[in-house]
């Protein structure tokens, strides 16, 4: 622990790394609570997979064609945003082919991505990067990113957050009242794409899922309320990262996977204090 917190004070990746599990978990605690509510995760999942087509073919043209602005993160966001609103239309549109569309795009994505990445000259180690995150490669430019994405999420949450929460809880009712549930499911869904994309190098593509619904998943254990239960969501996300990174750093481990082991024990807890509780 002391030769963390020395290398903390002195190391400026690690300070990256710990200010990028702050952000990530800022956008993963309101989202996630979006995702665990409104029972999305397995689009949520979908959409992550299919981010690595993304980030594949984005290293891939900027190594080949010499092209050093198109950095992978870009490519993640249009991919990861352009499967949100496939899968939602699909979603409103033609619900009896859902989960076999779902399901190839997830397969597909994927696939894209690691050909990008297996054709990519000199790059092919990046893929365990991608699938597992290494927090520890985060840059001064991502954390600006991550950042501006969380303050897109934050706004859209002030702006829509009754219209929101109505169509997670009851999308019939919504209706009634006049709130346009397509739009705002849509929303919420290129909402889950973006902060999707900010927490791949945090804990991976294939352990994004996680983090975005065991936070959401023990808070809602102790609150009730919808922006409560994102507070303690985030607040949790922040423990875990920050934990995650310290326990990880010293024998070398991958921090992503032990970030989402200690929450995964957290989760556990939560069940058997709740069911202590009932008893």
């Amino acid at each position: 622990m002391s030769t963390f917190i020395k290398d903390l004070l002195e190391l400026p990746f690690l300070q990256n790394a710990i200010l990028a599990g702050i952000l990530c978990s800022i956008g993963s605690g309101i989202v996630g609570t979006y995702v665990v509510l409104r029972r999305i995760t397995y689009i949520a999942a979908a959409i992550s997979h299919c981010v690595l087509g993304g980030l594949g073919a984005a290293k891939y043209f900027s190594v080949v064609y010499n092209l050093p602005w198109l950095k992978p993160i870009y490519g993640a966001i249009i991919t990861a945003l352009a499967a949100a609103l496939i899968i939602g239309w699909i979603s409103l549109k033609a619900k009896e082919r859902e989960d076999s569309i779902i399901s190839a795009l997830w397969a597909v994505g994927m696939s894209v991505g690691v050909l990008f990445i297996y054709k990519t000259p000199g790059y092919n180690e990046d893929l365990m990067n991608y699938l597992f995150g290494n927090i520890l490669m985060v840059s001064s430019e991502d954390l600006y990113l991550i950042a501006g994405l969380d303050i897109i999420t934050i706004l859209l949450t002030c702006a829509f957050y009754k219209q929101t929460v109505a169509v997670c809880f009851d999308e019939e009712y919504a209706r009634t009242r006049g709130v346009n549930v397509e739009f705002y499911y849509l929303l919420m869904l290129c909402m889950t794409a973006l902060t999707v994309v900010l927490t791949v190098n945090v804990v991976g593509i294939i352990m994004v899922i996680a983090l975005l619904t065991l936070p959401v998943a023990i808070s809602s254990r102790f609150f009730n309320r919808v922006w409560k239960i994102m507070l303690g969501a985030t607040c949790l996300g922040i423990l875990f990262t920050s934990t995650g990174l310290w326990i990880s750093y010293e024998p070398n481990l991958p921090s992503g996977a032990v970030t989402i082991v200690i929450a995964g024990i957290v989760y556990l807890a939560s069940i058997l204090i709740h069911l202590f509780k009932k008893r």
